[in-house]
């Protein structure tokens, strides 16, 4: 008896440090929008991609070397590239692409339909099994967040939209398979080892995308560039991964809906963008979701 007990505390133990640390990953993405709308005002967002990749790239080199840790097996090399397209090109470059034609505040209400994609690969590629009434909750949360950006007009800017709907499958992709390596490599493993993969590939699209000259750069784009770089491609990763792997995919993805709630709150203080009561409205409507999507799924 007192052996079950144990290992329900432990489970429970370990689902609770997954919220915590997936709520700290989600806290240092929020400022990654209105970082990279910073940035790509006075950075082409191709090499404001590439840079940031190459940066963080050769971060988690140094780190894997100091740490001397062992080489990914030939069966998760394929599985670490999907991370790597998903999370260090696919969604930086679409979301640095999509920021040339939206307010950061408008894009990150997009992130609202991140935890359904997030969830949609957990079951596809994690196997997980949430209950009938965790979909409920997670299509009512992504529901609002679409009603309310067509409500504002698609057709206001669709470039944009649509880059910004494509960024949020290919980043629910490589958090789903990021997640399920993480179980096996570790957390930051599994984030150095995409960025290495994609080091060489990011590196010469760095020196090939390189301006003829950085005068006229502000400090605010190169602080944007080295938050996005450190925080947002490397440490942010460490917390979200590990979270993802202790309290499960879907579960702990659905923290993903506070994201719009962080990042309008810093496009208003940073960017000084107008954010609706509308805004508002729906972000904390989408909160409220994320205590029933928990809730139901186990």
């Amino acid at each position: 008896m007192s052996d079950t007990i144990n290992l329900s505390g432990e489970v429970s133990d370990k689902r609770a440090n997954g919220w915590i640390n997936g709520l700290i990953g989600v806290l240092i993405f929020s400022g990654s929008l209105p970082a990279t709308r910073v940035a790509v005002m006075e950075f082409d967002p191709v090499f404001l991609t590439v840079a940031r990749a190459t940066i963080a790239g050769l971060l988690g080199l140094a780190l894997l070397l100091l740490f001397r840790e062992k080489r990914p097996t030939r069966g998760q090399i394929i599985p670490l590239s999907v991370v790597a397209f998903g999370v260090v090109v696919g969604f930086p470059l679409l979301t640095a692409m999509a920021l040339q034609y939206v307010t950061s505040a408008h894009s990150i209400v997009f992130l609202g339909l991140l935890p359904l994609a997030t969830a949609v690969f957990g079951v596809l590629r994690g196997g997980e099994r949430p209950r009938l009434a965790f979909w409920v909750f997670s299509i009512l949360g992504s529901l609002l967040v679409v009603g309310f950006a067509v409500s504002r007009g698609l057709t206001a800017s669709p470039k944009g939209d649509v880059l910004m709907l494509l960024a949020i499958v290919a980043c629910g992709l490589g958090y789903a398979e990021g997640a399920r390596l993480s179980k096996v490599l570790g957390g930051w493993q599994v984030i150095s080892w995409a960025l290495v993969l994609s080091l060489p590939t990011m590196a010469a699209l760095t020196l090939y995308n390189l301006p003829a000259s950085f005068r006229g750069i502000s400090v605010p784009a190169w602080i944007s560039l080295a938050y996005v770089s450190l925080f947002s491609m490397l440490i942010g990763f460490v917390f979200w991964y590990h979270g993802l792997a202790q309290g499960g995919i879907a579960a702990v993805g659905q923290l993903q809906l506070l994201q719009p709630f962080f990042g309008l709150a810093l496009a208003a203080t940073l960017l000084h963008e107008s954010v609706s009561i509308g805004m508002l409205g729906v972000t904390v409507a989408v909160i409220f979701c994320v205590a029933g999507a928990r809730k139901f799924s186990k």
